[in-house]
């Protein structure tokens, strides 16, 4: 077999997911083939024109420390960013950005283009084979064939992809692609179990038609913001505004009337939805009494003249959505460009995947992304980062990487998915990390760059920037906790500490919520110390104690997950529940921690296992 045909690491798709996984494995020494239904839609967003939001701008910062590409891309091609929940606690602060998704198709395939390593095709996978015990084959619709040591499968919303519109159904994968009509078969031959999901996206129209004055506008932030940690944001950077706008009794009263031709009352599209991202007709099904509902009226590029209708969502017929439109304030002339849809399509069950995204049951295969029953281009690129990783650790003999959740919220993502039973798609939030505060979108580089360094994905410049930030915090610390203050001489806030001593320690005045880093920068003689490790350590001196709290949490949590469960007999293990036996059986779990968690096994299921394991009864195996 020649060396066209033959490669370390397969990508089967290159959306948000395939792309990571494509550019870490080849970063990492790895030869990668990238196939694709179609390669002029690489790291397409075919729903929000956006990246990042609560929870998910926490796992974009993340795949940034570790290397991944999804932060500068959308720094280098935004139209707008801003801070959400910028009035709240540090833990869950969010960057958010507008991205002109043209330009950030083109950017993320020059780059897959610019890596030697990757080879990129178009064309339909048709069959996934195992070649020997040590090799995966994969053929195409053209007849090519190629054969590698690993197999990442990101297909997206594709696998046996039906768009709906009203009645009308078709094959597709989003709009104006095709589906891939065979994998599902080559995964179910392999032994994998599949799930059906479906998704949504609204209608979206012309520039032109819209009345943004009838609308409230929405800037971004004026501020220096960036998402990666590699690069500053521009200050005064240009950006476009999005609009605020409502739903009103006369919308929701034309979504009743037009009710049984929503496909989800027709019965058109049967498969589970996105809890937290409904359609409007489910909105106005589920909150009769609500009088409004929020739209937001977002930009999709510079010079795409199309705008993306938050809050709008329908697959309903597309004369309903125009009346739907035209019902709400702003939007009375608008002209739909292209018509909202809905599109259904398989998934992989993901308990049956390892925390390196692995399969159980296909050594080498590897599934990132929508496949894995999520939602939202962050968590697809995060998958695809991490599989891509251990992809390549595979080819190279060397052990994998496991991300705990106490680590990052890739951990608690990776975590959710392999533990708890996925019966809609998954979607991020910062209430799934318990670990949130530790957890923060600001100190992702601190806590993940040096992992990503030692994997070769992070240069020694970026990882020295790291450790500067690290030191600076320190030294900051340092100074406020030699420094005497007289709080006579804090203007403002004298009356505050009227009652206290004449003289405090710096970093016990920062402890108040009133006293702010700033105040005390000059006091303290903070001025060499960066913006970034100053907010460091103000964060760390305000949250000292809950932090420390969630510290310990985390070292009794790492004991659990320290004890690895051996290859188990769980039935014949007869003082377990007989819930237990079943979940801890088809789960697999692959240490105490992750078995804690599994819904439906007990504190006292837990205390059995540890005895099984410790006296090396019918668990078999060691500790």
């Amino acid at each position: 077999m020649n060396d066209n045909t033959r490669y370390d690491i397969i990508t089967i798709g290159a959306g948000h997911a395939g792309c990571e996984a494509a550019l870490a494995g080849a970063r990492m020494g790895c030869k990668v083939m990238m196939t694709a239904i179609n390669i002029d839609r690489i790291a397409h967003m075919p729903c929000n024109p956006s990246i990042g939001g609560i929870g998910k701008g926490q796992l974009v910062r993340e795949v940034d420390a570790l290397g991944g590409e999804m932060g500068r891309n959308i720094d280098a091609t935004l139209v707008q960013i801003k801070t959400l929940n910028g009035s709240k606690g540090p833990a869950v602060q969010a960057l958010r950005a507008q991205a002109d998704k043209r330009q950030y198709s083109r950017l993320m395939k020059a780059k897959i283009l610019a890596e030697p390593k990757i080879g990129l095709r178009q064309g339909e996978v048709v069959a996934i084979e195992r070649a020997g015990e040590e090799e995966l084959q994969v053929r195409t619709a053209d007849g090519a064939t190629f054969t590698a040591k690993c197999v990442i499968v990101a297909t997206g919303t594709f696998l046996k992809g039906e768009m709906v519109i009203g009645e009308i159904k078709r094959p597709g994968g989003r709009a104006g692609e095709s589906a891939s009509s065979f994998v599902s078969g080559a995964l179910q031959r392999l032994g994998l179990e599949l799930g059906r999901f479906q998704s949504a996206t609204p209608p979206r129209i012309w520039a032109g038609s819209i009345d943004a004055t009838r609308m409230i506008a929405q800037p971004g932030d004026v501020g220096p913001l960036a998402f990666s940690f590699a690069g500053a944001g521009r200050r005064g950077r240009r950006q476009k505004d999005c609009y605020l706008t409502y739903t009103n009794k006369k919308t929701h009263k034309v979504i009743a009337d037009n009710l049984h031709l929503s496909p989800i009352k027709s019965g058109s599209v049967s498969a589970k939805g996105p809890r937290y991202c409904p359609s409007i007709d489910r909105k106005v099904i589920n909150f009769p009494d609500r009088d409004r509902h929020p739209v937001f009226v977002e930009p999709e590029g510079w010079e795409n003249e199309e705008l993306y209708l938050q809050g709008l969502t329908t697959s309903m017929p597309i004369t309903v959505q125009e009346k739907i439109i035209r019902s709400v304030e702003g939007l009375e002339q608008a002209r739909i460009m292209r018509p909202g849809y809905a599109v259904a399509y398989d998934f992989v069950l993901p308990h049956q995947l390892k925390n390196t995204l692995e399969s159980n049951a296909v050594p080498g295969l590897f599934a990132a992304g929508q496949i894995n029953g999520t939602s939202g281009y962050e968590e697809a690129a995060a998958q695809g980062l991490i599989a891509g990783i251990n992809a390549a650790l595979k080819c190279l003999g060397k052990e994998p990487l496991i991300v705990e959740r106490s680590q990052a919220y890739i951990g608690v993502l990776i975590d959710d998915l392999v533990t708890k039973e996925i019966d809609e798609p998954y979607r991020m939030f910062t209430s799934r990390a318990e670990y949130r505060l530790v957890l923060r979108s600001d100190n992702a580089d601190i806590r993940l760059t040096p992992i990503g360094h030692r994997l070769g994905l992070i240069s020694d410049g970026q990882m020295e920037k790291t450790r500067k930030k690290r030191r600076g915090t320190d030294e900051c610390l340092a100074k406020l906790k030699a420094t005497s203050v007289r709080t006579l001489d804090l203007p403002g806030i004298a009356v505050v500490v009227a009652a206290s001593p004449a003289v405090l320690k710096a970093i016990d005045l920062l402890r108040r919520p009133e006293v702010t880093i700033d105040t005390l920068a000059k006091i303290a003689r903070l001025g060499k110390i960066t913006k970034e490790s100053r907010h460091q350590a103000e964060i760390e001196t305000k949250y000292e104690g809950y932090i420390k709290r969630q510290l310990d949490q985390i070292a009794a949590q790492k004991r659990l997950e320290g004890v690895r469960l051996p290859s188990v007999d769980y039935a014949r293990i007869e003082a377990l529940s007989m819930e237990a036996r079943q979940k801890l059986a088809r789960i697999k779990p692959q240490s105490l921690g992750q078995a804690a968690r599994i819904a439906g096994v007990t504190p006292a299921d837990i205390s059995i296992l540890m005895v099984a394991i410790r006296s090396k009864t019918p668990a078999g195996g060691e500790n």
